[in-house]
């Protein structure tokens, strides 16, 4: 008798997880950048929103590094004392979600490995065989791929 109530809890989570994406996707696509965000590589129909809503209107960075900021895949700044080089990690002083989402565009690319529109993936392949770590590879194409978006999306809103 529990499973079964547990198995119909479940049930309504997802009912109400797919009409929360399908209005979220309804709501992006009439968003002039949507078309331009969901045209990048590693991005589909449930990234588009995601990272839209994640975002916002990104004409509030003044640049790609504020919003790489905002994202917290920064590096801290240069600090003296008992600092080294080789152990600097990303601030995370940012939004977590949008950090998870990011990722997960790039485990995309991963898996898709795009023969247009490429230049992330490259710029991933490029990492790992220069011998970084996966994450610290995949942290560093989104980081790049953070920079790509930014620069598309505000060439969408510098022509409206």
């Amino acid at each position: 008798m529990v499973v079964l109530e547990a198995a119909k809890a479940v049930s309504n989570v997802e009912t109400t997880l797919a009409a929360i994406l399908s209005q979220m996707s309804e709501l992006a696509k009439s968003l002039p950048e949507f078309s331009t965000v969901r045209a990048m590589s590693g991005v589909g129909d449930v990234l588009a929103p995601r990272i839209i809503a994640e975002i916002g209107d990104v004409r509030r960075f003044h640049c790609a590094s504020a919003l790489i900021a905002y994202a917290g895949i920064d590096t801290p700044p240069y600090e003296s004392g008992e600092f080294r080089a080789s152990n600097r990690k990303i601030t995370k002083r940012g939004s977590a979600s949008l950090r998870k989402t990011g990722y997960e565009i790039i485990q995309a690319l991963k898996v898709v490995q795009p023969q247009n529109d490429n230049r992330v993936y490259q710029y991933l392949i490029k990492k790992e065989n220069e011998g970084k770590p996966l994450k610290v590879a995949k942290i560093a194409a989104l980081n790049n791929f953070l920079r790509i978006y930014y620069a598309r999306v505000m060439e969408v809103y510098s022509n409206i």
